[in-house]
């Protein structure tokens, strides 16, 4: 399938949009001020060691404290890897001990950065493992023939010397060997430049950053498949062509400079598919609908049939609705950058057939998925249970903040309710106080309430207290706000 990616490039932001025959299927934003933390190698010191939780906090020179938890902590894998127990962190780590950690999970809402100790540094081939001497490979490459050549061939190109392992990325399947001894040494370089900081540097700090948005394009998101890179900056594309030129050099030419009249964004419509991308309702073309609610526990989606009634029975119906979605919602996962537990809930199909179909297309559709999916099938309530690996803050968490008006419910009280439960509050302090005069000033849907339908309440209620009762309006207040003031 052809692949197209579109770079936009402001001094301030950085986007990055990944088309697929012409739709769009992942949105990357990274803000000059806001970079994100995972790949990065700090020297930390431990501040705190949670024996009951068996996790320790972090200092690396964030806003937050970082954790660790015992199950990231290489000495336990090794433990493990060899039959032993699970070992104890308050046996592996003490407070104030420095260590090197890398994060692998960005801060979300309330917790820090999550961390391991198990360094790794990527390339565009390998991954280096420098404390590893294991050599893995991919589970996307399936093929078992594949992945022995691979290994045998990463082995022959190492030096006899070297310590550490390497992980084969599925980009290494297309390499030569000229390729991936460039990626070699490219990654013992940067081994060799943490070594040195490590020496002169004091915890806590940052010893290794990760590449920007810009680059991770070429070493990351660039496939046999993808047809080109546009650029929409000439020094953003001057830097990426030279970038490139050292370090990915057999897809340097698929960067283009884009010097074109019209926004890059704006050709294939990708400021309107962001705005879709964050309302809770998505249309599908048949007329059926999905519902996406995104919580701090879990990602919830309902499928709808909507208007679609096009096929010769109910059944069809739902199984034609369902297949759409299943496809559907594998982009929606990869554009709100979704991750966690998720929870499907496609429209009842009594045909265990259509089950199967559905969950098959489902399982396709995320084949294409970069970050790690599991998906556990429909449980006895008739829900499809899957996780999706979270590392960095979804689309929505990047873009929004919580409603102040609603205060992040999803909902407001309605100005009726409004109208009646400042009626209650006049009549609770009128016995407590004595004021000449109630003055009430409001949001203009309460005023009309009061000036209209409830005029009448609003005259009992001052006939029964025996003090006047005033209105003004704020315009600035909005439908949940007001004030009671006595006078």
């Amino acid at each position: 399938m052809s692949e197209q990616i579109l770079v936009n490039v402001t001094p301030f932001e950085t986007r990055v949009a990944i088309m697929e025959q012409g739709t769009l299927q992942e949105v990357h934003i990274e803000r000059s001020n806001q970079r994100g933390k995972v790949g990065n190698v700090y020297l930390g010191k431990v501040v705190r060691v949670l024996p009951g939780m068996q996790s320790a906090f972090i200092d690396i020179g964030l806003e937050k404290a970082a954790f660790i938890h015992i199950a990231d902590l290489r000495e336990n894998r090794i433990a493990r890897n060899n039959g032993l127990p699970q070992q104890q962190i308050e046996k592996i780590l003490f407070e104030g001990q420095t260590i090197m950690v890398q994060v692998i999970k960005d801060a979300i809402n309330n917790k820090g950065a999550r961390l391991s100790n198990q360094i790794s540094i990527a390339g565009r081939m390998l991954v280096y493992i420098p404390f590893d001497s294991h050599i893995g490979v991919s589970q996307k490459i399936e093929s078992e023939t594949e992945r022995d050549r691979l290994k045998e061939k990463v082995m022959q190109l190492m030096h006899p010397d070297e310590k550490g392992g390497y992980i084969i990325r599925t980009q290494a399947e297309q390499a030569n060997d000229e390729e991936i001894l460039r990626d070699i040494h490219y990654l013992n370089l940067r081994w060799k430049d943490i070594q040195k900081s490590l020496q002169t540097q004091a915890a806590p700090c940052l010893i290794y950053q990760d590449l920007n948005l810009l680059e991770r394009v070429m070493r990351d998101m660039v496939e046999p498949e993808t047809l080109s890179v546009e650029v929409d900056s000439r020094i953003a594309f001057q830097h990426l062509t030279k970038w490139s030129t050292i370090y990915t050099p057999e897809i340097v030419d698929k960067a283009k400079y884009y010097s074109g009249s019209k926004p890059l964004f704006d050709i294939s419509n990708i400021e309107d598919e962001i705005n879709t991308a964050l309302s809770r309702r998505v249309n599908l073309k048949s007329g059926g609908y999905l519902v996406i609610d995104q919580t701090e526990a879990l990602t919830s989606i309902d499928v709808n049939t909507g208007g679609f009634i096009g096929w010769r029975n109910f059944n069809d119906t739902i199984f034609k609705t369902n297949l759409e979605a299943s496809i559907e919602i594998a982009r929606q996962l990869r554009l709100r950058n979704l991750g966690g537990i998720i929870i499907i809930d496609f429209i009842d199909m009594d045909n265990a057939d259509h089950q199967t179909a559905v969950l098959d297309e489902l399982k396709k559709a995320l084949s294409k998925d970069r970050t790690r999916t599991t998906i556990n099938g429909f449980s006895a309530l008739g829900l499809v249970e899957m996780t999706r690996k979270r590392m960095r803050d979804s689309l929505a968490t990047l873009l929004t903040e919580p409603c102040p008006t609603c205060d992040s419910r999803g909902y407001i009280r309605t100005a009726k309710t409004i109208a009646y439960t400042i009626m209650r509050e006049i009549l609770r302090e009128a016995k407590q106080f004595n004021p000449k005069e109630f003055r009430l000033i409001l949001s203009p849907a309460v005023i009309d309430l009061f000036l209209d339908e409830e005029s009448n309440f609003l005259a009992m209620l001052d006939d029964f207290i025996g003090k006047p009762i005033s209105l003004e309006v704020d315009n600035t207040y909005t439908q949940e706000m007001y004030d009671i003031i006595l006078l």
